[in-house]
């Protein structure tokens, strides 16, 4: 997420009301989660097991709990909890705008696009030409919808992020101040959950086919011509590469990517990242070879074992 404008370090540790460690005027461009960051960007973390990743991230401001050498070119925001000032950002520069009407006087909508009844379209969102949205669709704000893309009725756009810290009071939510953007000739089923990102932007790829009933978790980022059937379950932080095809009820678990043009069989787990043009099937997933050998062998063992019992 871009700050509107650049601000310095100082001004930022005035928000936070935070010590510092740099120069007053060093620049501070935005705020991102490291699989994101860039240049100007602040991360934040909170636990001595991803400092070095932080400090060594492509990020330039560090919020962190612990004094520590600072990397040359970068700069610190020293917290006594980081995960709750990366929300007092958040909170400061993408405050909660309540809604007064159905669709938003700063929604901009193109050319021949049609908005069936009872939809809510938030503030600030873009919808390109040609697209049809179907009744009681919902779009939060932000949100940025291509050209000829069609959206199914019930579906949700930028819900916020699953992701919570867990407190010995409760469950702490970060809070979601990212977008979600849907790019031209994306068709999405009915009843969809697509979250927008906690700093960056969940990404629906340009021709991509999702049937009902699917959800995508924050910051994940799906390919072109894409094609995921119904029930697939997509965790945060995923990266489906182009021409990937996911059949029913297949889930994923978070920050994992799925190469291109992978065919994913239905109720499948994929526990962990899978090499593109391959098709697999199981949980955990393998390919789908190599997992039906294995239920081959396994409908062996019966014959094994009462040869074994007649020696």
């Amino acid at each position: 997420m871009k700050f509107p404008k650049p601000y310095t370090l100082k001004e930022i540790a005035s928000v936070l009301h935070c010590e510092f460690v740099g120069a007053d005027d060093f620049p501070v461009l935005g705020m991102n989660e490291i699989h994101v960051v860039e240049t100007g960007d602040i991360v934040f973390v909170d636990h001595p097991k991803y400092y070095d990743k932080a400090l060594q991230s492509a990020a330039t401001v560090v919020l962190i709990n612990k004094k520590v050498t600072c990397p040359e070119g970068k700069a610190l925001l020293v917290s006594d909890d980081p995960f709750r000032d990366f929300n007092r950002l958040t909170q400061h520069f993408k405050p909660f705008q309540s809604a007064h009407q159905s669709i938003a006087d700063s929604a901009i909508i193109g050319e021949n696009t049609i908005i069936q009844p009872n939809c809510f379209i938030g503030h600030n969102v873009s919808i390109g030409n040609n697209c049809v949205i179907h009744a009681n669709v919902t779009i939060y704000d932000d949100a940025v919808i291509g050209d000829n893309v069609v959206i199914h009725s019930g579906t949700v756009l930028g819900a916020s992020a699953f992701y919570y810290k867990n407190r010995p009071e409760g469950f702490d939510q970060l809070q979601s101040g990212g977008r979600v953007v849907i790019e031209n000739d994306v068709h999405i089923g009915a009843l969809c959950s697509i979250d927008k990102g906690v700093s960056g932007d969940t990404i629906i790829g340009e021709g991509s086919k999702l049937d009902n009933q699917i959800q995508v978790g924050h910051d994940t980022v799906i390919g072109k011509k894409c094609l995921i059937a119904s029930h697939v379950g997509i965790a945060g932080c995923v990266v489906v590469e182009d021409e990937v095809t996911l059949w029913g009820q297949v889930g994923t678990t978070s920050g994992i990517t799925i190469g291109a043009k992978a065919v994913v069989m239905g109720q499948t787990g994929v526990t962990k990242s899978l090499a593109g043009g391959k098709t697999y099937w199981g949980t955990p997933a393998e390919e789908v070879r190599a997992h039906l050998k294995g239920l081959a062998l396994i409908k062996q063992l019966p014959k094994l074992i009462e040869k074994w019992n007649t020696k």
